[in-house]
């Protein structure tokens, strides 16, 4: 098991030291949509999890802790997913943040390393969802995305017509399109970007390409939204093992390993009631994230050659370019219209295709990205892989409301 902290904790001079954080296996199912295959969270947990293991080329019995991260699931199904890989009598705990749960059992498991308390641990994300729009799962008791639902109404008014996600980020793209003048082609050029991406992708739940046009002319979910705009429900799952530097050395891992050199979590903040429909769409968390995964990496964002970023809507994907430092405010717009977030330009977004093309199954995604980045900094990703990535960023976002910012470096 972990060291004891007064070996690795602190310096000779007592400072408080923090160890290095390594991706060594990660691994994923095929994103399906809901009903389409006959499964389980089980053998979605199961699948995931033995790839994860063996492409860290480690056994179940060598994982100290699990998290498991859904978020559609009674109290313990991580216990009954990871069971799968085997009985070890390893600590297991259920992770749900919202959209952001993946991300945030990837967080925890970087904390106990870090810290020097465990050198291995497993991060396991699934999802078994219903088809359509997510709807409201009790009637008697209170709603967690109320607040921001109160808040929005006082700006833009409730629509009965549409879900109420992609209310809340239609209205956020409407304010960055009516503050800086962005057209609807360049929102609808970040749907056809990602869809194009995923025709690379076997494990994409979508893999078809589409013309602006075909997104424009897509059926209206709410305005400026259209329906190849939205992100699908998905079922499918993803994992992660985590390590430390000690572990990957007496593995002789050093050749696979990917380290996570920043990684923040941040949660609702007073601006994001302040008035502003970007924020009460995860803006101002998701800058708040990337500074200080840029701060604690010493890697700024033009270091960056391939980024996995939350495009639930590509009204998100439009206003998590500027919160991540990507471009300047205002010039989102002018960065999606210029290909610069694509393959020959600045930087490679959603190579995966992103929650669009590829699918959310919510527990599996932010696990997903990290294997996409890990695999991209490796070489690994085949038809998609961007040239020479060194460096990667991920940004996941739950509402209600957490975001998690990780900064990868091969």
């Amino acid at each position: 098991m972990g060291r004891e902290r007064s070996e690795r904790g602190r310096s000779p001079r007592g400072e408080v030291m923090s160890e290095r954080v390594f991706v060594i296996g990660v691994g994923m199912t095929a994103f399906e949509k809901p009903g389409r295959r006959e499964w389980d969270y089980p053998d979605m947990a199961r699948e995931a999890g033995q790839a994860a293991l063996a492409d860290g080329g480690i056994d179940y019995a060598d994982v100290e802790q699990v998290f498991a991260s859904y978020c559609y699931g009674d109290s313990t199904s991580g216990q009954r997913a990871v069971y799968e890989l085997g009985h070890t009598g390893v600590p297991v705990v259920n992770v749900n943040n919202n959209c952001a749960s993946g991300s945030s059992a990837l967080y925890l498991g970087k904390r106990l390393i870090e810290g020097g308390v465990l050198d291995c641990v497993l991060s396991v994300g699934f999802e078994k969802m219903q088809r359509g729009s997510l709807g409201e799962q009790w009637s008697d008791r209170e709603n967690p995305m109320r607040p921001h639902f109160r808040d929005m109404k006082r700006r833009r008014g409730l629509s009965m017509e549409a879900p109420m996600a992609p209310q809340i980020f239609g209205n956020a793209a409407r304010e960055y399109m009516e503050r800086y003048g962005v057209r609807r082609e360049s929102l609808a050029r970040i749907a056809e970007k990602n869809h194009r991406h995923s025709v690379h992708n076997p494990n994409s739940q979508f893999r078809d390409e589409y013309s602006l046009d075909d997104i424009l002319a897509s059926p209206t979910i709410f305005d400026p939204l259209t329906k190849l705009q939205c992100c699908p429900t998905s079922d499918g799952g993803a994992a992660a093992v985590l390590a430390s530097e000690r572990f990957v050395r007496e593995r002789g891992l050093e050749d696979r390993a990917v380290e996570i050199v920043g990684m923040a979590l941040t949660t609702d903040r007073p601006d994001t009631f302040g008035g502003s429909d970007m924020s009460l769409a995860g803006f101002e968390m998701t800058r708040s994230a990337a500074t200080a995964v840029f701060e604690q990496s010493g890697v700024g964002p033009g270091d960056v050659d391939v980024v996995e970023l939350h495009d639930c809507f590509s009204a998100n994907e439009l206003i998590t370019y500027e919160g991540l430092g990507l471009c300047q405010e205002g010039q989102a717009g002018e960065l999606i219209d210029s290909g610069a977030v694509t393959y020959g330009g600045d930087v490679v977004v959603n190579p995966s295709g992103g929650l669009i093309s590829k699918g959310h199954p919510l527990g599996a995604t932010g696990l997903a990205q990290c294997a996409e980045l890990t695999w991209q900094l490796r070489g690994d990703a085949g038809d998609r892989q961007v040239t020479g990535a060194r460096v990667g960023l991920q940004h996941n976002l739950g509402l209600g409301g957490a975001v998690v910012v990780t900064m990868y470096r091969k």
